[in-house]
């Protein structure tokens, strides 16, 4: 055996990364493991010649004065990236011949757009807002959720006041519940806009989005909130965090696949691969008395075998697939795409789905002067795109990224031959630069059976072991998976008698 340490870390993407740097910084000896050959994950980075593109996360929540990005660099005194915030949030093509739907950044404006594009929705947005201010009130005060133990009781408890209780009666209710109940059901503009933005959060449309869920990412692009988009590239999150853990004396070990845990006494055993060049492959092994999981869920029994409680194992059986995405990923002229085109948009397209488009700012770093990227995605369930035999993968992804183009060329207007560079990302690419099973991106879909008191915890029924990331409580998204790895840091760490506690902090 190599080393024993306090805690070993599984997967370098925000949420690993934060939770590494966290128990670093309290004097655990920790270290972060990674498959990939940079940290990141599903918020990474690659480049292709002048061009650098995002992988998949493209706009940060969190980055405004307690937002959980904010707090958490706050307490590794490190400063907040350099970021612009989006205004308009995003611009939604419902591709009805009406004009677009324009998220505005100031919450008067953006009340008046809604009125325009969806005359008498003003009862749906105004109980959204009253159920997000709830939630996110209650978010601030960093329950822990669902709760497992005594200890985890004691600290959802104290978060709740009279409004979350009141707002919990809605706790099984989706989206389209909320349409119902306020009379706004019957617009099928609204609706179709609902579904579109709600897939993009939760992986679910309206009527399958938990209600509580769904009312605070509705508000997530207004003021004094917002979505932001950082100079340079997603990666600059990564480099600060990483610079935390270094701080902190914890290690990134990169090209590390882990592909066994194995609980022994009073210790876990991690077993699995140092990548060398080639297909040079090496045997690692180290022991520690913790391990944080930052992987998808559904990596667990491959991980764990037979030590996977039987009853836990038939759980994640039946939360479902995540979604697989689709991404095309462009370089083009500027002067090709509209004037003033913002930074997001989203189409209502048909084949291969829904387009959610990402433009790069001019100087921003992830293209020359005069040029832009343009990063285009759409969910797909992800298992068929591995049963596909060569060709039949190569005709289908040809197929797809011509549809992703003609998509692209109604909401922007380029042409096919128009982009310098143009490639499609499939679930394959992702499960090789993610080693998530089958590529799944996004997390758990936030169905009311999936969110919040009914979601999975962090604790899983196996001593010393948590979890975090998108498929643990507040879902996916950099700013919420951050909390998810405060929260395991904070049960962790109480297991040893030790406090963590930001600056600033609600209790």
């Amino acid at each position: 055996m190599e080393k024993r340490l306090d805690v070993v870390v599984v997967g370098a993407g925000i949420a690993g990364l934060t939770a590494a740097a966290l128990l670093a910084r309290e004097g655990l000896t920790v270290e972060l493991l990674e498959a990939h050959q940079q940290s990141g994950g599903c918020a990474g980075t690659f480049r292709r010649g002048p061009y650098t593109f995002d992988v998949g996360a493209t706009q940060v929540a969190g980055l405004e004065p307690g937002g959980s990005h904010q707090r958490l660099l706050a307490h590794f005194a490190l400063p907040l990236p350099q970021a612009t915030p989006l205004d308009p949030a995003c611009v939604v093509d419902l591709a009805d011949g009406q004009p677009p739907v324009r998220i505005w950044r100031d919450p008067e404006r953006w009340a008046a757009e809604r009125e325009q594009q969806f005359p008498g929705s003003g009862r749906f947005w105004q109980l959204c807002a009253v159920l997000h201010q709830a939630n996110w009130a209650f978010a601030g005060r960093d329950p822990v959720l669902p709760p497992r133990t005594l200890w985890d009781l004691g600290q959802l408890l104290p978060a709740l006041r009279p409004v979350n209780l009141a707002s919990g009666l809605l706790a099984g209710a989706t989206v389209a519940d909320l349409l119902a109940l306020t009379g706004c059901g019957g617009d099928p503009r609204l609706r179709r806009f609902l579904d579109l933005q709600l897939r993009l959060y939760s992986q679910e449309p309206a009527e399958r989005t938990a209600a509580l869920y769904g009312a605070t990412v509705l508000a997530m692009g207004q003021a004094p909130l917002g979505l932001w988009h950082l100079q340079g590239s997603m990666q600059v999150l990564s480099q600060q965090l990483e610079q935390a853990l270094a701080a902190g004396g914890g290690q990134l070990r990169l090209r590390h696949l882990v592909n066994g845990l194995e609980r022994s006494g009073s210790h876990w055993l991690v077993r699995g691969e140092r990548l060398g060049p080639g297909t040079r492959r090496e045997p690692f092994a180290m022991a520690a008395a913790d391990v944080v999981l930052a992987l998808p869920v559904q990596s667990l029994p491959e991980l764990l075998g037979a030590q996977l409680p039987a009853g836990y194992r038939q759980r994640l059986a039946n939360l479902g697939d995540p979604s697989g995405a689709l991404v095309f990923y462009g370089a083009v002229a500027r002067d090709r795409l509209p004037a003033e085109c913002p930074a997001h948009l989203q189409m209502d397209w048909t084949e291969p789905g829904s387009l959610f488009v990402s433009v790069s700012r001019e100087g921003d770093g992830r293209a020359p002067v005069g040029q832009a990227t343009v990063i285009a995605s759409v969910f797909k369930p992800a298992r068929p795109w591995f049963a596909l035999e060569p060709a039949a993968y190569d005709q289908t992804k040809a197929t797809a990224q011509a549809g992703i183009q003609r998509g692209l060329q109604q909401l922007l207007g380029v042409a096919p031959e128009q982009w310098r560079h143009g490639e499609l990302a499939t679930p394959r690419g992702f499960a090789r630069w993610t080693s998530r099973p089958f590529g799944f991106v996004g997390g758990l879909g936030q169905h009311p059976s999936r969110f919040g008191p009914f979601g999975l915890a962090s604790r899983p029924p196996l001593p010393g072991l948590w979890l975090c990331g998108d498929s643990i409580h507040p879902g996916e998204g950099t700013a919420a998976v951050g909390l998810s790895a405060l929260m395991a840091c904070r049960q962790l760490l109480a297991e040893r008698g030790q406090t963590l506690s930001l600056s600033g902090l609600s209790t």
